[in-house]
């Protein structure tokens, strides 16, 4: 990611997004209204990210290939008309770039605070702590996926975190990037999405939009959102196994030689070239990341309160993250920079100078996430992608009543992948699934008959799973790209590594889907859970036998 094609290429592109917003300013002051495209709510509107995702996977190179899927969207969106496809081209990036400014805020506020870190010494008295005290690499496994655990609040700020925290340890193991990468991002949002105080529980209680059975139906749906649930038993069970296999495997055996990254590029090179303060301790980062957490959780609870909440999970209900978290960044970053000046381990003109080195460090993620963001807008708001696919979801409710939480577990998935938010997968998703599983319509359903519909919970869970397998293997995914960022991996990397484990896992919830729709009314849901469970662990015997025997053969050979 940082060749010289590469950054020629995004400066290029930085250069041409400046001069065409430039040119048409004029165009969007007359503010006239664009017509719907002739594509809109048709399988057409899957073609941007395709066009994205397969040239990615081929050429190797994000920049370009998000560009052109950019491009190929927004000649949908204006009918192949060129100057609407300009004007739609600029009207996109500026529109999703403004709307997502707090996470770009909270990027560099990340940044920022892993340059502090990295120069008072913390990061370097953190790293010769670790390799002094965590003994083995399935120790520092087992550190990242506790700490991605605990920061289970916010997914954003879990990959972001846990990779800059727990980067040095894994670096000292011979742990790749890309298996932290994974760490991290298989761990981040199965929690946040199973956790009831946090920004994913708010967001499935808002987009239910029932305030006396919203937040009883997502939590009676936990015990059912398989991907979720089995990709932490996949973690545990690979972790004590340790069983890697795909595109994971090369990238382990290659770090266990030494080479931490595998293929030539290393985004993020210069972050640990910085210089330290010898005399750090390691209080100078876990200090700073504590500061954050708490500034943060603050941040969350206070945008909830200005949103109207009064206890706390109202104010986890109608917070605001994109708000909250620069929010608690910035005040963060100046209580780190108070407490670095008072400890000495940096002048104020070496603190000002971690400004700009944050920023630095955080140019490739926001580059793409700003690509990211625009392809995922002008699929589903430009071409409608969602309608399609929820048109297609309603056409299959009334004939598959047992086998649709399968079915609509798949839909999710590929939704989720296609436009890489799984908040937008489910927010698209629940209402259509609400009214297909509840007799008489969902507005007929009271807190007394919950028990009455398990199948009802069962659809959630595929829902919300779905949407999270789905964001978990898709290159324009904003927290994939976080996750990648946060473990300083390059995102392509990340993505080909964690692809195979993500849809192991969604083959073992997709199978256990149909089970589960054909026994729900026979059993308790516990039982449902337990073969989930128990089916997971013996798939990852068998493909831990199977790699062990495997790697048999080829040593002998």
């Amino acid at each position: 990611m940082n060749s010289p094609r590469t950054k020629q290429f995004g400066k290029f592109l930085l250069v041409l997004f400046a001069l065409v917003s430039v040119l048409t300013l004029v165009a969007f002051a007359e503010g006239d209204e664009a017509a719907v495209s002739q594509f809109y709510g048709t399988i057409w509107s899957l073609l941007p990210p395709v066009v994205a995702i397969v040239l990615a996977l081929i050429t190797k190179e994000v920049y370009s290939s998000l560009f052109i899927g950019i491009l190929v969207g927004f000649v949908l969106q204006a009918n192949f008309d060129p100057v609407m496809t300009f004007n739609h081209l600029v009207n996109g990036f500026v529109g999703n770039i403004g709307g997502n400014a707090g996470i770009l805020i909270f990027l560099v506020i990340l940044g920022t605070l892993v340059a502090l870190m990295i120069r008072a010494g913390g990061s370097k008295a953190y790293g010769d702590w670790a390799v002094a005290h965590i003994k083995t690499k399935a120790g520092a496994l087992w550190s990242t996926f506790i700490l991605a655990i605990v920061l289970g609040v916010d997914d954003y700020f879990n990959n972001l975190t846990t990779g800059n925290v727990m980067r040095p340890v894994a670096d000292s193991h011979h742990i790749s990037r890309a298996k932290l990468s994974y760490m991290c991002d298989a761990t981040a949002a199965p929690v946040c999405i199973m956790m009831p105080i946090s920004s994913w529980a708010a967001a499935v209680t808002g987009v239910i939009n029932n305030e006396e059975l919203g937040f009883q139906i997502f939590l009676r749906a936990i015990p059912y959102n398989y991907y979720a649930i089995l990709t932490m038993v996949f973690i545990i069970i690979m972790t004590a196994l340790n069983v890697d296999y795909g595109p994971m495997k090369k990238h382990e055996d290659n770090a266990a030689k030494g080479d931490l990254y595998t293929t030539p590029e290393r985004p993020y090179a210069d972050a640990e070239e910085m210089k330290f303060n010898p005399n750090g301790k390691v209080i100078d980062l876990i200090l700073p990341v504590v500061i954050l957490i708490i500034c943060c959780v603050i941040g969350l609870l206070y945008a909830g309160w200005l949103a109207g909440g009064t206890t706390i999970l109202e104010m986890f209900a109608n917070t605001d993250a994109f708000f909250a978290l620069p929010f608690g960044g910035i005040i963060a970053i100046i209580i780190d920079m108070i407490y670095f000046m008072v400890r000495r381990s940096m002048t104020f003109t070496e603190l000002m100078d971690c400004l700009p080195k944050g920023f630095n460090q955080m140019v490739p993620a926001i580059l793409i996430l700003c690509m990211a963001w625009t392809i995922s807008g002008v699929t589903r708001d430009g071409l409608g992608a969602p309608q399609f696919v929820a048109e297609f979801v309603e056409t299959l409710g009334p004939g598959l009543h047992n086998f649709l939480p399968a079915v609509v577990f798949l839909i999710a998935c590929f939704l989720g992948f296609a436009t890489g938010t799984s908040w937008g997968t489910f927010g698209i998703l629940l209402p259509i699934v609400l009214e297909i599983f509840t007799p008489g319509g969902f507005d007929n359903l009271t807190a007394e008959a919950l028990n009455e519909v398990p199948i009802l919970m069962v659809g959630i869970g595929a829902t919300l799973g779905g949407a999270v397998m789905g964001d978990h293997c898709s290159p324009i995914s904003d927290t994939t790209i976080m996750a990648s960022t946060g473990a300083q991996c390059y995102h392509l990397n990340h993505v080909a590594t964690q692809m195979p484990y993500a849809v192991t896992v969604a083959a073992i919830g997709f199978v256990n889907y149909i089970i589960t729709g054909l026994i729900i009314d026979y059993v308790p849901q516990i039982v449902c859970l337990l073969i989930a469970i128990v089916s997971t662990v013996v798939v990852m015997f068998v493909i831990g036998k199977l790699n062990h025997s495997m790697t048999w053969h080829s040593q002998r050979d």
